[in-house]
């Protein structure tokens, strides 16, 4: 397994989903930004706005490299200056129709001349009104990607999505969760690099069959102004998310990253409405009561 090997999968990943994602949204077409990074390497942002489906999509590939930053080496128990290499594809949609999930992945590889190279990752779920049918099946499928390396990863996996995702300050998920995960390299759970590229190959070939799916299940539901502004609320805390406990975004500005790159992620419209509370037993309250981590694969109404 090459690093060449790696940074051309992320980069086709790239083209692809934003192949399929042109097909299904029949309107709107992703504008490729190429950049560069003063400090070494580069990337291509693809932004996709003001779609018949997708409101903001933003898919992006990268290969970072350089001297580590001093704060990332401190982060990483590195060498100060050590030579790195930092590559993958990250990706966030957010759908004009509110009954259209929000849906993120990132996959990612990182080396450093010590010798020391992990992958890391993941796919979540942010629903604005959460169907809970389609929430078992998002899993399922998820279940049976992580499955291709072994039985003990989604539950691993699912587990460290609940946590990571979550904000502490409304003690609340982001979503439905999903799987993630940090710091893969051979060991207990893969005997070797080129295992764990396989596998974080399956799950990155999941993403096209997954959303596909969920946009036409939701595309042609009717709504109204008000799941619209509760769409708007919700996509709130996303932004509290990504901005106070994000990990990846501190990653790119930390290493002088390109900005817009970075915070294509956030929404085009959001709102947030002092002290919100919906109406009882509303399909609002009813989504906010499920923003607990919890077990989809054996969720029964």
């Amino acid at each position: 397994m090459e690093l060449i090997e790696i940074t051309t999968y992320f980069k086709n990943l790239q083209q692809e989903i934003c192949h399929q994602l042109e097909i299904e949204d029949k309107s709107g077409k992703f504008q490729f930004d190429s950049w560069k990074r003063e400090a070494g390497g580069g990337g291509v942002t693809a932004v996709l706005s003001k779609g018949r489906i997708l409101e903001k999509a933003g898919v992006a590939f990268s290969h970072i490299h350089g001297p580590m930053p001093n704060r990332i080496a401190t982060r990483l128990h590195q060498p100060e200056g050590a030579f790195f290499h930092a590559t993958g594809t990250s990706l966030v949609i957010h759908p004009q129709h509110p009954f259209v999930p929000v849906i993120h992945m990132n996959l990612r590889y990182f080396e450093v001349e010590t010798g020391t190279a992990w992958f890391g990752g993941g796919i979540d779920l942010t629903p604005c009104y959460i169907d809970p049918a389609q929430a078992q099946w998002f899993h399922q499928q998820l279940k049976s990607a992580c499955d291709t390396g072994g039985a003990e990863l989604y539950p691993l996996f699912k587990k460290a999505c609940d946590e990571y995702f979550f904000l502490p300050h409304r003690n609340e998920t982001r979503g439905v969760g999903g799987i993630f995960f940090d710091f893969l390299k051979p060991g207990d759970l893969f005997s070797s690099y080129t295992d764990i590229f396989t596998w974080i190959q399956n799950i990155g070939n999941s993403f096209n069959p997954i959303y596909t799916a969920l946009i036409q299940q939701n595309q042609d539901k009717l709504f109204t102004p008000k799941e619209k502004e509760f769409q708007c609320l919700r996509r709130g805390r996303y932004v509290e998310f990504n901005l106070l406990y994000d990990k990846g975004t501190a990653f790119g500005l930390d290493t002088g990253g390109r900005t817009e790159s970075i915070l294509m992620s956030l929404p085009p419209e959001v709102h947030w409405q002092y002290q919100f509370i919906p109406e009882p037993d509303s399909p609002e309250a009813l989504t906010l009561s499920r923003l607990q981590p919890m077990n989809w694969l054996e969720f029964k109404a």
